[in-house]
């Protein structure tokens, strides 16, 4: 399944993608399966995606029957066209801050050494740090540039992993059972916060607007060759990264039972799994974001994720 959250005159509502033929409503065709006595009738119609991820087996149940229905030629009244629909962050705000992985692809670990002239040392541990979920943008929405609190602001696509199940101390070999599916997240960065706050990640890579995310959710079970995906973004229509999630040093599973390790994640939590080579200020001279630049974020079977860059004020 592929699930995005859109913008209606009700609010956001979740939503199913259907290829060739739009977003399903899933508020709307839950009810109307329900009536037709297709689902249970004592599940709860789903407001959000997280209610959807929340719902577990029965909920995503619900929506693959809906999913045969429409492609069967029912429920057209909860059918909107895909022109028509204005897409947000698929989880437009997470109950809690968005999880982050640093120095994940070999790459970008030399990059950055050569760039802040350091040595080049493979990390022994994954670094993780967090985004608060009023840094969530959504797909072509703007990412706000404001150069009296940063002017070298930088780009990072990366996998993002949805977390379906909860979980505390998770095995390697039950970590796969944990993820609902995938999205793409670019971890906006502002490299001299980065720098100037102690080496500490979270102001620079906090700001409002800093993660944008979507443009949809691709569930597990579509995408199982997750490791070993094509992850690029260009600038302007410049290729600036070109890797593939198979070059990640801490494979997901890997990275879930670290991070799991007396920490709970439930249904909803949200992942960044680290970026290839190819960031701007790596580059000889740096490159640095600007106002009008168009930043685009593609990996293989999960969508490409557009944002521009816009100076506040």
């Amino acid at each position: 399944m592929k699930l995005v959250s859109f913008q209606s005159g009700s609010g956001i509502r979740p939503g199913l993608v259907v290829d060739g033929r739009g977003i399903i409503d899933v508020a709307s065709a839950v009810q109307a399966a329900q009536e037709a006595g297709l689902v249970d009738k004592t599940l709860n119609v789903p407001s959000s995606v997280l209610d959807i991820i929340a719902g577990q087996a029965p909920m995503r149940a619900a929506c693959e029957t809906i999913l045969l229905e429409v492609r069967a030629g029912k429920f057209a009244q909860s059918v909107v066209p895909a022109s028509d629909v204005t897409l947000v962050a698929p989880i437009p705000r997470p109950a809690k801050n968005v999880f982050c992985v640093g120095s994940n692809y070999r790459a970008h670990v030399s990059e950055a050494s050569r760039a802040q002239k350091k040595e080049d040392k493979t990390p022994k541990l994954p670094v993780f740090f967090t985004k608060p979920p009023t840094a969530v943008v959504g797909p072509e929405e703007s990412v706000l540039l404001d150069p009296s609190v940063s002017d070298k602001m930088d780009y990072e696509v990366e996998l993002g992993i949805v977390f379906g199940k909860a979980g505390r101390n998770i095995s390697q070999a039950d970590a796969v059972d944990h993820i609902f599916g995938f999205t793409i997240i670019n971890d906006v960065t502002a490299r001299d916060l980065q720098r100037a706050h102690g080496g500490q990640f979270l102001k620079g890579k906090g700001l409002d607007t800093s993660c944008p995310m979507g443009p949809q959710i691709v569930t597990i079970d579509e995408l199982p060759n997750y490791d070993n995906l094509r992850i690029s973004l260009t600038v302007n229509g410049d290729l600036r990264q070109d890797g593939n999630t198979k070059d990640m040093i801490f494979p997901i599973p890997r990275l879930i039972e670290s991070l799991s390790a007396g920490l709970t994640l439930e249904p909803g939590d949200l992942l960044a799994t680290g970026t290839p080579s190819g960031v701007g200020y790596a580059m000889d001279p740096p490159h640095w974001l600007a106002d009008g630049d168009v930043v685009t974020c593609e990996i293989e079977g999960v969508g490409t994720l557009t944002n521009t860059i816009r100076q506040a004020g």
